[in-house]
């Protein structure tokens, strides 16, 4: 009995030392992290080249989507527009070759889940492998927040989320095998915080920054460190070509244009950063958010509320 007393007290010992070290080690690497993270503030990482890719663009007909399409072209990107408005998918692919760059059309609702499985069996017979995801669907415009009524919960939540599940079961499988891709997923800042009378789309937001987050650890997890995530919090009424938009606080919002968004996401994309927001300061402001007692949380967000009135 005494003898094993003292192996019992040593094993304990040893036990504590092994978790302080780890503690230590989380702190150490803690603390370089976040001056890491300040550093790259004034030196961001460079930017890589996409001339070599090919990438599909969810929602290319209109807003950040057909930016989006039209500048990853003249970076020298195979691009592949979907859209189920054919009329504005087909205008953003003329506009594309009018240019001089390589843009195909396809015309599919992502919402059926059929097409969807369709879409994926087309694109690999007639593209082969698909290197970038930009899913640009579910981010509503200002004017559809103010004056339309909410859509119908299945809708919203197909549309924005379940689709994007289907999509990455289709084509991240092969980017893990061949161990290079990049996914992109825009959201509005819905994933933040609420925004009054669209539980729904707040809920699907939310969802949409859940998934992404879930898929930068299952390639964590597996050592898969080709394939990238990119998680992109837009603000509706920040993003928008209405002059009809007038703000509670103007000089703290104000707006940019669709093509100068597409810049700003192509930016942080291009340097894997894993999580960006338009504007910039917001992504800082909601992991702000997150720390803070929920009053005080309650007094900013009433204090930055929107307060959107159309002239």
């Amino acid at each position: 009995m005494n003898l094993f007393f003292p192996i019992n007290m040593l094993l304990r010992v040893y036990s504590f030392f092994v978790l302080l070290a780890d503690i230590v080690w989380v702190f150490v690497n803690g603390i370089y992290c976040i001056f890491q993270a300040v550093y790259e503030v004034f030196k961001p990482p460079p930017l890589k080249s996409v001339s070599k890719e090919t990438a599909l663009i969810i929602g290319a007909g209109r807003g950040v989507g057909r930016d989006l399409a039209i500048q990853l072209a003249y970076l020298g990107a195979t691009v592949l527009c979907v859209d189920k408005n054919e009329n504005a998918n087909n205008k953003t692919v003329a506009y594309i070759k009018r240019k001089g760059c390589l843009a195909f059309s396809y015309n599919y609702d992502i919402t059926k889940k059929n097409n969807v499985t369709n879409l994926a069996k087309q694109l690999k017979e007639e593209i082969g492998f698909i290197s970038m995801i930009f899913y640009c669907c579910g981010i509503p415009s200002p004017r559809s927040l103010v004056d339309q009524p909410p859509q119908d919960i299945h809708e919203t939540l197909d549309l924005t989320l379940t689709s994007y599940f289907w999509l990455i079961d289709h084509f991240v499988p092969e980017m893990k095998k061949r161990n290079h891709g990049h996914i992109v997923a825009l959201t509005s800042v819905a994933g933040l915080s609420y925004l009054k009378d669209q539980m729904p789309l707040s809920v699907a937001q939310f969802a949409v920054q859940g998934l992404a987050e879930s898929l930068m650890e299952d390639l964590r997890v597996n050592k898969i460190d080709g394939v990238h995530v990119t998680l992109m919090h837009i603000y509706p009424f920040i993003v928008s070509d209405s002059s009809e938009l007038t703000f509670k606080i103007s000089s703290y919002f104000g707006t940019i244009t669709p093509e100068k968004a597409a810049t700003s996401i192509l930016d942080s994309v291009r340097r894997n950063y894993p999580e960006a927001s338009i504007p910039k300061y917001l992504l800082f402001l909601g992991h702000i958010l997150r720390i803070l007692p929920r009053r005080a949380t309650v007094l900013i967000r009433d204090l930055l509320d929107t307060g959107v009135d159309f002239a």
